[in-house]
């Protein structure tokens, strides 16, 4: 089989079994090909060493990489149709121990944005947020890991903003991780002088209602998230935290003061994607039938209100303890209810210790 023909298999083969991931991992003997389904790694096939070294090559010259360099990490993207959809994949090579480089594609599917009421597991929560969206300013921000669904979660937020309450929404994004319609997006292009300060400035200019910004990774887009907020608008923002009251540290120190978040923060989510129990399978559910229905929702530790005030007071060293529902017993009221099961908690605390590990809050 020819390397292209190849390459558009395994495309199509992801795309049809909703996978969110392809990774391509080298071992001594060949490539093992793999489809990550509602969180979870499927092995799919296997290819030899010669024909996944073309397969590399061939995806990093799609996506304008240096097909030559394999000693460093390098990353790309490009637009394709796969089943007669539209659809973006974003490439990251990483150099093996083996001396051979493993292949990372998320697939992001275009103009196709799920709706808010879809996307919790708990209706209230979906409700709750979309109150928000009617404030005329002030700012939402969304936190949790890696494909937790917080891009997902704003898009959709962002499209009820546009669609149902006529409002004009921008985003300002590096990149564009999903083309829609309804909203106005802006690509950062600091080689063309487009960057998150000088992208802020035009916006303004155009009469936005809502301004979505793809990420806060730095004090630079952290002020510049503030500053939207302050001027009358209603900003939406995502930013890596363990916590909602986490954001509160984090923004911290990225320089933005206490009364700074006083003024502006309207809600702070930390959110989680939970597997839901099948009828059939019930927790280890095959990837069938996983193609069949809606396996992962999300569960929302919403930080708002006379809660959110306290919690900026604690960061202050004031005031008493905040009281809202954090994560865990959101998962724990899931499971008493019958939609979660007790090995998704026992995974998810798992997957919270290692993330402890991982960022140094405890030792191995």
């Amino acid at each position: 089989m020819i390397t292209e023909v190849l390459v558009e298999q395994i495309l199509k083969n992801a795309f049809d079994d909703s996978a969110t991931d392809i990774h391509l991992i080298p071992y001594t003997h060949g490539y093992v090909v793999q489809y990550r389904i509602q969180g979870r790694l499927f092995s799919v096939k296997k290819i030899s060493l010669e024909r996944g070294d073309r397969l590399i090559s061939h995806l990093k010259f799609l996506a304008a990489m240096d097909i030559s360099e394999k000693r460093k990490p390098q990353s790309g993207s490009l637009e394709t149709n796969v089943s007669g959809k539209r659809i973006a994949l974003r490439i990251s090579t990483l150099p093996t121990a083996q001396l051979k480089e493993s292949i990372v594609i998320r697939i992001l599917p275009q103009k196709q944005t799920l709706s808010y009421d879809k996307l919790s597991l708990f209706p209230s929560q979906s409700n709750l947020l979309t109150t928000f969206m009617g404030q005329a300013h002030g700012m939402l921000v969304f936190s949790g890991p890696t494909g937790s669904g917080k891009t997902t979660m704003m898009y959709a937020l962002a499209e009820y903003s546009a669609s149902t309450l006529n409002r004009h929404v921008v985003t300002l994004e590096d990149p564009v991780e999903r083309q829609t319609e309804n909203l106005l997006q802006v690509q950062v292009n600091e080689k063309a002088g487009i960057t998150y300060s000088n992208g802020l400035r035009a916006i303004l200019r155009h009469d936005p209602d809502v301004i979505l910004i793809g990420e806060i990774r730095d004090a630079e887009t952290a002020r510049v998230a503030i500053r939207a907020a302050m001027t009358g608008h209603l900003v939406l923002s995502s930013i890596h935290a363990r916590s909602a009251e986490g954001v509160l540290y984090r923004l911290l120190e990225l320089g933005i003061q206490p009364q700074e978040m006083e003024q502006t923060l309207l809600a702070i989510t930390a959110q989680r994607l939970v597997t839901i129990n099948c009828a059939y399978c019930g927790y280890a559910c095959s990837k069938y039938c996983l193609k069949m229905r809606q396996a992962r929702t999300g569960i929302f530790e919403i930080l708002y209100g006379d809660s959110l005030k306290e919690s900026i007071a604690l960061t202050q060293g004031k005031g008493g303890i905040s009281n809202y529902a954090k994560l865990q017993d959101l998962i724990r009221k899931g499971i008493a209810l019958g939609y979660i099961s007790a090995e998704e908690y026992g995974r998810w605390i798992v997957e919270e210790k290692n993330d402890l590990k991982r960022t140094g809050y405890i030792s191995h």
